[in-house]
């Protein structure tokens, strides 16, 4: 069942018992008479509001590395840190090089060493190869010849792959971004010691995002044949869907199917990794998608966003899920249902709680 608000409202009436609270205080209220002036109201009922079924989703990167230390050694410079933009290729932090270098050196020193006993052991077989055809040498010594020739061979190409090891090695001092993106996370100063394995930063990349959402049995064959969504930010702001991924399982614990939402391009401020959204699958058989009230009924206290509510003759605080804005009024994503009695004027509902406190003070004093 869709909800939408009415568009009449109705005025509290003079004497009408009146309490406050707030919804993170706990505890029924109690009803207390006041003389106070008329509040405007309006009443939440059934009737027309954004289509479809929702559910919460995170929101992810596609793309999200988090990079390690290949090699061990101390951290030398961290060159980013966190929000901080990076190109593809760009060095981001570097490692003392002492004990990677040193490898590298001894192992260019291995291999001059074996490239010349290469050498002299292809001489040294060309010279007996030249002897044995006078018969001056037996088969034998020719055989041990072209031995040495071929294990002094082998030695010289093991020396240059560990020189390329070692290189390798030193190259792992030096840790570049993968891809273009943003930092998300920093885990080293400079000074520690690492060791391979240990986390370093995370890099993200910001256009290509996706959510994930997890849905009943029910509903996924529905998505299936219409594969399309709305996704609802926290910020109000909605965007179409570029693509929608039913999977093809279930999750054998829950019954639920997985549903992936792949995000488009978004000017602007990008959600980041990890907040919350709302996926809205244009689909029959839900009313809990979120109803439209007037943009000055919302009142938002710090982090709080929320909706001053009338119930059985007391006025309440009320914390709501805002959608996207349209105009004079907003969706209403969670917190409302049909028949609530919502002030028009979070500010007059305040002063009506102020006036509720003193008098209940008065009185008690």
């Amino acid at each position: 069942m869709r909800l939408q608000m009415t568009l009449h409202g109705f005025r509290l009436p003079l004497g009408l018992a009146l309490a406050a609270t707030l919804a993170a205080c706990g505890g029924d209220p109690v009803a207390v008479p006041v003389k106070s002036p008329v509040l405007d109201t309006f009443v939440v009922s059934a009737g027309a509001g954004p289509d479809g079924r929702a559910w919460d989703g995170t929101v992810e990167a596609v793309r999200e590395a988090e990079l390690s230390a290949q090699t061990s050694g101390r951290v030398a410079s961290v060159e980013v840190d966190v929000n901080d933009r990076v190109a593809a290729g760009q060095v981001l932090l570097r490692l003392t090089l002492v004990e990677q270098q040193a490898g590298v050196d001894a192992a260019r020193a291995r291999l001059r060493a074996t490239e010349a006993a290469a050498v002299e052991a292809e001489r040294q077989f060309q010279r007996f190869a030249s002897l044995a055809r006078d018969r001056y040498v037996s088969g034998a010594q020719l055989d041990q010849a072209r031995a040495a020739r071929d294990a002094a061979g082998a030695a010289r190409d093991a020396a240059r792959a560990q020189v390329s090891a070692a290189g390798q090695n030193a190259d792992y001092t030096t840790v570049r971004a993968p891809y273009a993106g943003i930092v998300a996370a920093r885990r080293v100063e400079p000074g520690e010691t690492v060791g391979p394995g240990q986390p370093l930063l995370t890099v993200y990349a910001p256009d290509d995002l996706r959510i994930e959402v997890r849905v009943p049995q029910s509903a996924a064959d529905a998505i299936r044949a219409k594969p399309q969504a709305r996704v609802v930010f926290d910020d109000g702001r909605s965007v179409d869907a570029r693509e929608v991924v039913v999977h093809p399982t279930a999750d054998p614990a829950s019954h639920s199917v997985p549903v992936r939402v792949a995000l488009p391009r978004i000017d602007g401020d990008v959600p980041a990794p990890g907040t919350t959204a709302r996926v809205v699958f244009p689909i029959a058989g839900a009313g809990d998608s979120g109803v439209r009230i007037p943009a000055n009924a919302v009142t938002r206290r710090g982090e709080l966003t929320a909706v001053y509510v009338l119930k059985d003759g007391r006025v309440l605080l009320r914390q709501v899920r805002l959608g996207a804005r349209h105009g004079e009024t907003v969706e209403v994503l969670a917190g409302l249902a049909a028949g609530d009695v919502v002030a028009r004027d979070p500010a007059e509902a305040l002063r009506m709680l102020a006036s509720t406190r003193a008098n209940r003070s008065d009185r008690h004093g």
